[in-house]
């Protein structure tokens, strides 16, 4: 995996996906190193985030490693109408590996091929998140004890949800049955669906959330996503399509975990909180061993 970029989570074989797992579990017993003394990321956010952004860098700081970069485009020369090419290729120069988030769809890809040092795409418009992916995957091992054959249900936005893209086309690498409730304007796209189709795997696709909620072993809640509409009338119609709430888990397996990407904004009722089957804050901190293992294997330096 040394200087090879991460831009979906195909890129990743199913062992390189186990290796980056099991690199994960070594830092979250010592997350605190000085493996990246020397080393410089450049983080570019040309999109808002708080977990993804500050868990790399949290992750970097952790290893000794130096951060640059920006956390909106505003701040930057994009503003005074840069290309991302010329953004990419000047960022290089000061860097030895790049995480980028971007709004539009493909621009990982494109900027991996322009770019001298590896790029980690850290979400790239309604595409992919693989970073998240791997985070969901060590989310999923940990609390499950395994990832093959689980009965998995994703829940909200499915047609723009970067998270359930690349957590779908993960899964499908260990036989994972997959349960899809959303409105019908939000089904996951075929292009993600055909994944399944190819590994010969079960999926069912329901509207009502507690169809699903008895059978499953992982509920992977999503937000609808007002930035990614065209039109705002139609995430009007959309936006509370799902709100889940504690007593909803009242009949659901003794293992379930509910799991969200975050940010939430209505469809986990905070009195799920205090259940013992929320793990999404937990989630959000194993991102910090996930994003080590992913920039430590990156640099060659495990």
């Amino acid at each position: 995996m040394k200087n090879k970029s991460l831009v979906s989570i195909s890129d990743y074989s199913r062992e390189e996906i186990l290796r980056i797992l099991e690199l994960a579990a070594e830092f979250e017993q010592q997350p605190r190193q000085d493996l990246l003394k020397g080393k410089v990321v450049a983080s570019l956010f040309f999109e808002p985030s708080t977990r993804t952004r500050l868990s790399f860098e949290s992750a970097i700081q952790q290893l000794g490693g130096s951060v640059i970069g920006f956390a909106s485009a505003d701040t930057s020369s994009v503003r005074k109408g840069e290309s991302l090419k010329d953004t990419i290729l000047t960022v290089s120069n000061y860097s030895d590996l790049i995480v980028m988030r971007h709004p539009v769809d493909g621009s990982a890809r494109y900027a991996s091929e322009v770019s001298p040092v590896p790029i980690v795409n850290a979400g790239d418009g309604a595409n992919q998140h693989p970073t998240q992916c791997l985070l969901d995957l060590y989310s999923i091992k940990k609390t499950q004890g395994r990832l093959e054959g689980l009965d998995v249900a994703f829940v909200g936005d499915l047609k723009y949800g970067r998270t359930v893209h690349s957590l779908v086309i993960a899964l499908t690498q260990f036989n994972a049955r997959f349960h899809l409730v959303s409105p019908p304007e939000l089904k996951l796209p075929s292009a993600v669906k055909r994944y399944i189709k190819e590994a010969k795997l079960e999926y069912y696709q329901y509207t009502d959330l507690n169809e699903v909620i008895p059978n499953c072993d992982i509920l992977y809640m999503t937000r609808i996503q007002r930035e990614r509409f065209p039109d705002p009338l139609d995430y009007e119609k959309v936006k509370n399509s799902y709100n889940l709430n504690n007593q909803m888990l009242a009949n659901s397996r003794p293992n379930l975990k509910v799991l969200h990407p975050l940010p939430r904004v209505n469809e986990i009722n905070v009195d799920v909180d205090s259940n013992p089957k929320a793990y999404y804050f937990e989630q959000a901190l194993n991102g910090v061993y996930v994003r080590q293992a992913i920039v430590a294997s990156i640099l060659g330096l495990k």
